[in-house]
């Protein structure tokens, strides 16, 4: 069959993805995984966060300011792209830094979008909040956000014990615990990593992420011994903030004393998986992956973990 001119340009036009990069490795996998699938990929990584290492691995990159929603929306229609995946951290410490907004100098675009969130108080800025008004901006420029996890699903942590270090009945203990105080602060959009220690909550993930969360939980239980539980939130949307752990958060993990790692299956990003599990397995790290209800369902979900 003959292939006519508009067939070939939609075919080439859903071939074409773009890519808003954050902070971390995570933008750079997803890079890869399009690039290994054939895609074009046009990237738009965020000043003072994105690697600069993803413009070998994308057709086109451009750096762009945190604030220039109008530019981001204008690079992508001239590039023909209608489908937008975002992967990485954005460091929303930024926002609360004096001369943010000369540095990251919004355009007309942000400006109106954003103007209640940053600059009057009347809407908060939640991180669902400010990520669904993106989407949302973005859709009535006829620009789709698609999860990145659709381009990359074997990233996505599947159930069980992931290291050969097994869960003592203390532990066990801790991570029902912490899954339940985790969820809680997801549902209020207040983080996803709880740290606890004997039923006792050393330190929650706010503003500043997980590695400091970890820090601070190292800080004040000196003995080690901890454990970290970082799940999704109950309202979790695949487009963005997917938990994401990677060799950054074990090591924090370790230098901080802890000792085990609960996440949440099929909800949760493992960077470098490989690497990962050697990395727990010499520091002598647990790390499970469970499903939703399972670690709040009593112990006998956890009993296939123990020693």
């Amino acid at each position: 069959m003959i292939i006519r001119g508009p067939e070939k340009r939609a075919d080439s036009d859903a071939r074409r993805v773009g890519l808003v990069a954050g902070w971390g490795r995570y933008p750079l996998v997803i890079a890869q995984a399009l690039r290994a699938q054939g895609y074009q990929t046009y990237c738009l990584g965020v000043r003072d966060h994105a690697d600069p290492e993803l413009a070998n691995w994308c057709t086109d990159f451009r750096w762009i300011g945190l604030a220039r929603l109008g530019a981001a929306i204008r690079y992508y229609h001239r590039h023909g792209v209608t489908r937008v995946t975002m992967a990485g951290k954005i460091h929303k410490t930024v926002l609360f830094q004096p001369g943010v907004w000369l540095r990251h100098l919004p355009d007309l675009t942000f400006l109106k979008v954003f103007y209640p969130h940053l600059f009057t108080g009347r809407r908060d800025r939640k991180d669902d909040t400010l990520l669904g008004t993106i989407v949302d901006a973005c859709g009535q420029a006829g620009i789709e956000i698609a999860p990145a996890t659709d381009f990359a699903p074997e990233l996505l942590v599947k159930a069980g014990k992931i290291t050969r270090h097994s869960l003592t009945p203390r532990q066990m203990r801790d991570i029902e615990f912490g899954w339940t105080l985790a969820k809680e602060m997801g549902r209020l959009d207040v983080g996803q990593s709880v740290a606890v220690m004997d039923q006792a909550v050393l330190a929650v993930e706010a503003i500043e992420g997980t590695d400091a969360c970890i820090r601070r939980a190292g800080e004040l239980c000196s003995k080690g011994g901890f454990t970290l539980v970082k799940v999704a939130k109950p309202q979790q949307d695949m487009r963005f903030d997917v938990p994401t752990v990677g060799l950054g958060t074990l090591e924090n993990l370790v230098a901080a004393g802890g000792k085990v790692l609960a996440i949440e299956a099929e909800r949760t990003i493992l960077i470098d998986e490989t690497q990962l599990v050697n990395f727990a397995n010499a520091h002598g790290i647990a790390m499970v992956a469970l499903h939703r209800g399972e670690a709040t369902a009593g112990h006998r979900c956890l009993h296939g973990f123990a020693a």
